[in-house]
């Protein structure tokens, strides 16, 4: 489908690491909130059918661009089988710059900033004022985890530092990586859907909480970056532990398997992104259990910000993020067992202060997805449509 008409000058490309569909990913949360700033085509990442399929994606058996809302569309390609295999990667980056190409000369775009994000395709040279690269994970200390070669991703670092003109760092870390580099990088960790985990308390959730309270709970995917021995040592101490999310393969099957036999654990699994508060509402503490390996270090763990926006209290290990957000309302302990559990159980024992909730969620506020696009828009350039705008109807140019 066509965009219908709309203003598509000084056009912002992203290049999201995520799909559109399904769970609202900070890529998408961002791309939203930037189009109030500037008109933005979301180009999602490349897919064959084939993959397609088997992910249960509904992908086209084309590119194609859909209008998503006002001034946002999305554009999704449609590359040939194992597209970042050595050899094929490069057909895969040619169809997808021939697809963004005809997806902007269809919407009448220029494009003005490119935000590129992918280790293995280059968006970059679509006539843009500013190359951008939102750095949103370490790549290379984390190559065996996400299965590619350290050296091929040292490579396509090296080329993005020649490229890009910006970084915009997902975490402390990841910006002092690429300011070791000599680029101009900007600090901009991911926000919290605020409006929407205020909601936690005042809905009802699809399946109903068993546990007695009060309540500690993990939201995500249980996969391996989790540290297990600190959810059993909560749950050795009689804790109540919600566990909301799907069972990733490379979980660690034993560790899993026996927590969830726990009388006093409750597994809830996949639930729609906007589902998550309406559990939310019966949890007193929410948990960040993770591992120090290079992947947890090097990230932003966005469900701390929620389960603040929810009024929750929140303990977690001591990362680096942790530490960024420097707030008495996050308890950070080292990642040991005891330590962890008795954190908890200390947090869980202190009664309720009046005005407590309201300070967590306030909090949270600082750093809702609209704060972060604003500091991304200022990182990049660019000022809000309605300012442009307005500028123009007083005869003014944008700097």
């Amino acid at each position: 489908m066509t965009p219908p008409s709309h203003d598509w000058r000084e056009l912002v490309v992203l290049q999201a690491a995520t799909r559109w569909d399904g769970v609202r990913f900070h890529d998408r949360q961002l791309a939203e909130r930037l189009a109030a700033y500037a008109p933005v085509l979301y180009v999602e990442p490349p897919v064959s059918p084939r993959r397609a399929r088997a992910l249960g994606c509904d992908v086209p058996s084309r590119p194609t661009l859909r209008h998503e809302a006002p001034g946002l569309a999305r554009l999704t390609s449609v590359v040939v089988p194992f597209p970042t295999r050595p050899g094929v990667s490069a057909a895969t980056a040619r169809l997808t710059r021939a697809g963004v190409r005809r997806a902007v000369s269809e919407l009448d775009a220029t494009v003005d900033v490119v935000i590129g994000t992918s280790t293995e395709i280059s968006l970059y040279g679509m006539g843009e004022r500013l190359r951008a690269h939102w750095a949103q994970d370490s790549f290379v200390d984390n190559a065996e985890l996400i299965g590619q070669s350290e050296r091929r991703l040292a490579r396509a670092l090296d080329r993005i530092a020649d490229e890009a003109e910006i970084v915009v760092a997902a975490n402390p870390i990841v910006a002092e990586q690429w300011r070791r580099r000599g680029l101009p990088t900007e600090l901009i960790p991911y926000g919290a859907d605020v409006e929407l985990f205020a909601a936690a308390g005042t809905l009802a959730p699809a399946c109903p909480v068993t546990l007695p309270g009060p309540i500690a709970a993990f939201m995500g995917h249980l996969g391996e970056r989790i540290d297990y021995r600190l959810l059993h040592a909560v749950a050795d101490r009689g804790v109540s532990l919600l566990l909301i999310g799907p069972r990733h393969p490379r979980a660690p099957h034993d560790a899993l398997t026996s927590l969830l036999a726990r009388p006093n654990v409750q597994w809830i699994d996949q639930q729609p992104f906007e589902a998550l508060p309406s559990f939310l509402g019966s949890v007193d503490l929410g948990l960040v259990p993770y591992s120090d390996m290079p992947f947890n270090v090097a990230s932003f763990p966005l469900k701390t910000l929620e389960y603040l926006a929810a009024g929750c209290g929140v303990v977690s290990t001591d990362l680096p993020a942790t530490r960024w957000l420097d707030t008495h309302l996050i308890v950070a302990t080292p990642p040991a067992p005891e330590a962890f559990a008795d954190a908890v159980a200390a947090a869980l024992a202190v009664p309720g202060e009046p005005g407590t909730m309201a300070r967590r969620r306030a909090f949270a506020a600082q750093h809702s997805w609209d704060v972060r696009a604003s500091a991304f828009a200022d990182a990049i350039g660019i000022d809000p449509i309605e300012d442009r705008n307005q500028a123009v109807m007083a005869g003014g140019t944008r700097a």
